[in-house]
């Protein structure tokens, strides 16, 4: 009989959004006239911005032409858009990234999965907690971790617990590590780093050999310039960091999927032989032999995000969606509630009241005021007594959940 990946069985009960939506569905089933809304996943809720769709409506016309057709594209991406992303991204920022080490894609999602194909199973893996549940179930999937314990916590991996005890600011690992997952803005806290910060990560990995696994699908949103957006405005970040970053939350591209990953030439890994080995040339290599590139009409309507309409466009949707982190940010508060994040991220991160457990919250208001939101635990142990609310939905649906909240 055909034999399954028992490290899929390691995994917990539920990947934390399914398990949610089992809950708010059985709920749903039992109170058909409920009017929910769904401050839940980081799902964005405005149009594509106009530059993006005509760019895309433009693509359409041309494959219907012989000389506008376009079949199989190049898997690391079209020249035109990864020139206009290593420009505008990271060049107009100080960053020395060509166009050749960004790699297009369906998503930072799949990426910062993906990643590990080309990384051994040896390595020491460290993540903060709570984190982004992919990059702790995509390493147990891949079988680089024990089984769980009573916490929910995987052996093999070093946890690095952020709380509102230590400003949401991972400490470095008293241990060496290998691999570290660093999230900026972070999801699900919100929380930034300072170049400082990220220095002292770089300066780390440097000294240990390590890799950082840097994910800034949210650097769009920061709105202090003093901050960081990549990890390559750090000195030296090129020779320890791989970076992924994202069009769906900046662009609103999550159903049609656009995202991509930096790989520096000359960052390396060590073989089992003990030879340095190009990071760059590994990834190229899965890439080209797992992928088939993103579609050339997705990669159009991407290009156009660097156009002078699309920037002013994803200005506005930013705006618009920091606006409702705001409006979240200050009716909670004005409650007596403690809140965090909203600031630099969509996100806005709860202390849950009177000792409440995150997914008791989670009930609450899905029973109370149907309301959906995202139990902290279902981010990390760390994340328990914690609960996320997005600020991605409109605002007429913002404005009716806050007043909901409030009446309980």
């Amino acid at each position: 009989m055909v034999k399954v990946n028992g490290n899929y069985l390691k995994l917990k009960a539920g990947y934390l959004f399914p398990e949610i939506g089992r809950r708010v569905k059985a709920f749903s089933a039992a109170n058909p006239e409920a009017a929910l809304i769904r401050l839940g996943i980081g799902d964005v809720t405005e149009p594509l911005p106009l530059a993006c769709r005509e760019a895309m409506k433009t693509a359409i016309d041309a494959m219907g032409t012989a000389e506008g057709f376009h079949g199989y594209g190049p898997e690391q991406g079209y020249a035109w858009l990864r020139e206009a992303i290593a420009q505008q991204d990271f060049q107009s920022r100080g960053c020395e990234i060509n166009a050749d080490e960004i790699f297009v894609s369906d998503g930072s999602k799949c990426d910062s999965s993906n990643i590990l194909d080309i990384l051994g199973e040896g390595n020491r893996v460290a993540v903060t907690d709570p984190v982004y549940p992919v990059y702790v179930d995509s390493n147990v999937m891949a079988g680089r971790t024990g089984d769980a314990g009573a916490e929910g916590r995987y052996a093999g991996l070093t946890y690095l617990p952020i709380s509102a005890d230590n400003n949401f600011a991972a400490e470095i690992p008293s241990e060496p590590v290998d691999l570290i997952y660093l999230c900026f803005p972070n999801n699900p806290t919100g929380a930034v780093a300072t170049r400082a910060q990220l220095k002292a990560w770089v300066d780390y990995a440097r000294s240990h050999n390590a890799l950082i696994l840097f994910d800034a699908a949210y650097e769009a949103f920061i709105q202090d310039p003093e901050l960081p957006h990549s990890i390559f405005e750090i000195e030296g970040a090129r020779e320890c960091a791989i970076e992924f970053r994202s069009f769906s939350k900046n662009a609103g591209f999550t159903g049609t999927r656009c995202a991509f990953t930096v790989v520096p030439k000359g960052l390396k890994g060590t073989a089992a032989n003990g030879e340095l080995v190009e990071l760059w040339g590994l990834w190229n290599r899965r890439q080209s032999t797992k992928f088939n590139g993103v579609s050339y009409i997705i990669q159009r309507g991407a290009e156009a995000v660097y156009s002078t309409a699309g920037q002013a466009e994803v200005k506005t949707l930013v705006s618009f969606y920091m606006e409702n982190a705001s409006i979240i940010r200050q009716e909670l508060t004005s409650l007596g509630l403690q809140i965090y994040g909203g600031e630099h991220a969509p996100y806005v991160w709860i202390k849950t009241p009177n000792g409440m457990d995150s997914w008791g919250f989670f009930d609450h208001l899905l029973n109370k005021a149907n309301v959906v939101g995202t139990p902290g635990s279902g981010f990390g142990a760390a994340g328990e007594g914690y609960f996320r609310l997005s600020a991605f939905n409109s605002r007429k649906n913002v404005n009716e959940a806050m007043a909901r909240i409030k009446s309980l």
